[in-house]
């Protein structure tokens, strides 16, 4: 057999377990599916909240008496433990973000990325290019809304021209349309906020002269101011942001 010929079957299991992983949630969330329709919830809101905690399970009496806990369900609401402890817990749990797959992407999305910021800062540290790998076939039900509201509060001038990167590349994934249209009221307004903030930050700041030499020299460079406005424009119709 040639050297060429050989399999590496532990990429295959890998990609099968990404595989499993990936259709495992995909019967999940569309039971969850099925079960807000014939229960006849009276809103959007209450429907996606079903469908986004489909993976929780109930508590069993080792959890609830005596079992031993490594990390609090809510963090928000315990009580007794100082800032301090806090940011050492964060501290132990930190890091870097590397997904091979959309499923593992979930997973420390909302396994390890609890803060807006964190979650800013992991969309940042994989770019648009690889966060467009991720999710070729599709962002994932919901999951779109909360990488929006990411972008949009801690969004910052100096990372605008990665930010169209990011927003160009989840365009560019399979059901984008669709997704776009499940995302909830606040969701949309944060998505809007996010593009005025951008418009915003492409602003040239005029000198007595006019533009600054450096403005100037980006307005002329191929990749420069003009050709991020005619991305923003372009990004602006795809998210349908009037």
């Amino acid at each position: 057999m040639e050297r060429n010929d050989i399999i590496d079957f532990k990429a295959l299991e890998k990609e099968l377990q990404a595989a499993l992983t990936a259709d495992e949630k995909y019967q999940r969330e569309n039971a969850a599916k099925f079960r807000a329709v014939e229960q006849r919830v009276a809103s959007y809101e209450e429907f996606r909240g079903i469908v986004l905690a489909s993976h929780l399970k109930p508590l069993e009496r080792k959890d609830k008496l005596g079992g031993k806990r490594t990390v609090p369900w809510n963090c928000h609401t315990t009580q007794g433990m100082t800032s301090q402890d806090e940011t050492v817990e964060i501290s132990q749990e930190k890091m870097i973000l590397q997904p091979e797959t959309s499923a593992e992407f979930y997973r420390d999305w909302r396994r390890y990325l609890q803060s807006g910021p964190e979650r800013y800062q992991a969309l940042l540290q994989l770019g648009g290019p690889k966060l467009g790998q991720l999710f070729h076939m599709d962002v994932g039900f919901g999951l779109l809304g909360e990488l929006l509201v990411a972008l949009a509060d801690h969004v910052r001038p100096a990372d605008r021209l990665v930010v169209l990167g990011i927003l160009r590349s989840l365009a560019s994934t399979r059901r984008f349309a669709l997704n776009l249209s499940l995302m909830s009221h606040a969701e949309r307004e944060s998505c809007k906020g996010l593009f005025q903030k951008l418009q915003a930050m492409g602003t040239p700041r005029p000198t007595m002269g006019g533009l600054s030499q450096e403005e100037q020299g980006l307005e002329e460079q191929p990749g420069g101011l003009q050709e991020e406005e005619r991305l923003l424009q372009e990004l602006l119709e795809l998210y349908q942001v009037g």
